[in-house]
């Protein structure tokens, strides 16, 4: 999925300066060298660029001060990306002829630039720009890459910390292998391998690798119907690595020249993939996507009008009937009048890495950070920094959900192809670290595992920040951006549900990862569930603001079960009296019972019991143990007839 850099003028060039050369004096007396030169300029211009080569070489065998066969030698080298064999043809015509054909020094600087010689190619685009009568064109290139050139100077007087590690032989082989793309918990990487042999490259396909013992095992075909004979690439993962999207061009059926899709990983394998269709598809080209953490928002880069430049970065967001809003331009603090492609946005959700030639950089595709201001508008992106961004396109960086370890492709060993390496990001361009909640459900009874619908809520405003299910051996994960106090409900039919919470709003670390086993009790006589999200005013039987989701989950529930007759009981930690204590707990159950009764819940089957501090859960010493102890429990204790 990547493409060529952005300024292949050259076959323009060519025939300029082919025309321009036959009605000049050659600087060869041979006419043998002209006879082969001349066959060589036609073997070029029907791209038959092998022997083309063949002939130019021929031509300078019989006389190395040919002038034109050495500028041609050099514009067969730059149209086959052979850079530094191109700067070394273009060296030599210029020192044959210095003033003979001035737009020469447009085609050496740009050799230059792609080999990463920065101060001779400064020079001689110094030099062309100081000429008359040049291309518009070029001429904007050339002071667009003399900024490049200044700042590439500057970045490699002060080099980035990077050290790249092979992520090993589980992955990468002797065919490509880019675009990775990796799950919150770190533990699943998706790329796509191309196969090679020689110079001929053959099938994009997607591949998957699971991590072990530290390391990433051999990766596995993700097979049909998701893998065809065509090319699939570039996807993004969903953080739990339960659904992906991923670009195709000119499959049956789409919109442009390349379109977004979607899969779902189910029962052990991938589904028929969907064409998102308009408004995200249109006839133009949309590819390279990247999905939120909470799956709501997919970042990709599009062509489409209404953009800065050749290509744009889009975001649309999911609405509530699952379908996708009419996409939106990121605006000009990302986008430039160049091309911006391959977007990653952080578990963080506000992190947002990319591509872009538009900007000054070390020449071709160089990668920035922008980060999402309060206001909702995105900070001056910045780049990364040499040596991760170098002479060549740099794309496809991912980076795992703590913020530190970063994922990208590099073909650094070319008898191997590209190959997946990471790095660790110094501190100034990392993320912020995300934690997330990693959980199993089973059947408290008989340990069955379970399919279950879990929700991620915003505990200060209550509202549902995720909603999904877990797979079919009751697995999920849910990432956690800090600065948000989250309540999660594990919910299923027939089962009273589970909640907990996880308070990360303020000025908490990140914390680890939670990790949890949760079981849910089926709905009998005596069975309980803890009611993690109920809060109430200190010492007092006021309910808290953060209460309400919890508070209305349960009423779904006994609405949805209306034979059900349930007991809310209190409990408090061993801080003050007994009498004080019992109290407090009656009074907390009764608040949640009136709530219930508000809320149309029959009073009839409600009850109320307050426990004092009689039957601690945890020790009543630290500060975490007396917040066990303070608990609101909800217990069957019978059905109606």
């Amino acid at each position: 999925m990547r493409l060529p850099f952005a300024i292949f003028f050259l076959i323009i060039i060519s025939f300029s300066v082919t025309g321009n050369l036959f009605s000049q004096q050659f600087h060869t007396t041979s006419i043998k060298a002209l006879r082969l030169y001349r066959e060589g300029v036609t073997a070029f211009d029907y791209v038959d660029f092998q022997g083309a080569e063949q002939l130019l070489k021929q031509a300078l065998s019989i006389d190395n001060k040919f002038y034109e066969a050495q500028l041609m030698l050099g514009d067969l080298m730059l149209k086959q990306r052979r850079y530094a064999e191109a700067a070394g043809y273009y060296q030599t015509a210029v020192k044959i002829d210095s003033t003979f054909y001035m737009p020469v020094f447009y085609s050496l600087a740009t050799s230059e630039l792609m080999t990463g010689n920065y101060s001779h190619a400064l020079v001689h685009y110094k030099v062309y720009i100081s000429q008359k009568n040049t291309s518009d064109k070029n001429r904007a290139d050339a002071e667009k890459n003399i900024k490049n050139c200044e700042f590439a100077i500057e970045a490699v007087k002060k080099p980035v910390p990077f050290s790249p590690v092979n992520i090993g032989e589980g992955i990468n082989t002797s065919d490509n292998e880019y675009w990775p793309s990796i799950t919150a918990d770190g533990q699943t990487l998706m790329f796509t391998r191309q196969s090679r042999s020689g110079t001929r490259l053959g099938n994009e396909d997607f591949y998957i690798s699971h991590l072990s013992n530290g390391r990433w095992q051999t990766a596995v075909n993700a097979g049909s119907p998701l893998n065809t004979p065509q090319n699939e690439g570039a996807q993004t993962l969903s953080s739990d690595g339960h659904y992906m999207y991923f670009t195709s061009c000119d499959r049956a059926g789409g919109l442009g020249s390349c379109d977004l899709y979607f899969s779902a990983f189910n029962n052990g394998r991938w589904s028929l993939p969907v064409n998102l269709g308009a408004p995200v598809n249109t006839v133009y080209w949309e590819s390279q996507p990247s999905v939120s953490s909470d799956g709501k928002t997919l970042y990709f880069s599009s062509n489409r009008p209404g953009g800065f430049g050749g290509k744009d970065l889009w975001k649309t967001t999911m609405k509530n009937d699952g379908t996708w809003s009419v996409p939106v331009n990121l605006g000009s603090m990302i986008n430039t009048p160049g091309d911006e492609m391959s977007p990653f946005i952080h578990f963080d959700g506000k992190t947002l890495y990319f591509s872009s030639d538009g900007r000054p950089g070390m020449g071709g595709f160089d990668i920035y950070v922008s980060r999402l201001k309060n206001d909702s508008v995105w900070s001056e992106p910045q780049n990364l920094g040499y040596p991760i961004n170098t002479f060549n396109d740099e794309m496809g960086l991912v980076i795992e959900s703590g913020g530190q370890k970063a994922y990208f492709s590099s073909a650094r060993d070319q008898t191997g192809g590209k190959n997946i390496y990471s790095f660790n990001l110094y501190e100034s361009i990392r993320p912020e670290p995300v934690s997330y909640v990693k959980g199993n459900v089973t059947d408290r009874i008989t340990g069955q595992k379970l399919t279950a619908e879990y929700e991620l809520v915003n505990l200060s405003t209550s509202k549902i920040i995720l909603r999904d299910k877990t797979d079919s051996e009751g697995n999920f994960l849910a990432c956690l951006p800090s600065g948000v106090n989250y309540g999660l409900n594990i919910s299923s039919n027939g089962y009273l549900f589970y909640s907990d919470n996880f308070m990360l709003k303020g000025e908490h670390p990140v914390a680890k990862p939670y990790l949890i086993r949760i079981s849910l009790s089926p709905m009998k006589i005596g069975e309980k569930m803890l009611l993690s999200n109920i809060f109430y005013e200190v010492d007092s039987w006021d309910l808290e603001k953060e209460s309400v989701s919890e508070l209305n989950k349960l009423s779904d529930l006994l609405k949805n079960n209306k034979s059900l007759i349930v007991e809310i009981g209190g409990y408090t930690d061993a801080t003050g009296t007994d009498e004080h204590n019992q109290t407090l707990s009656e009074k907390r159950a009764l608040s949640v019972v009136n709530y219930l009764i508000n809320n149309g819940i029959d009073s009839k089957r409600l009850r109320h019991r307050g426990y004092g501090n009689k039957s601690p859960v945890s020790d009543n010493i630290t500060v975490e143990g007396r917040r066990l102890n303070r608990r609101t429990e909800v217990q069957i204790v019978d059905f109606t007839k």
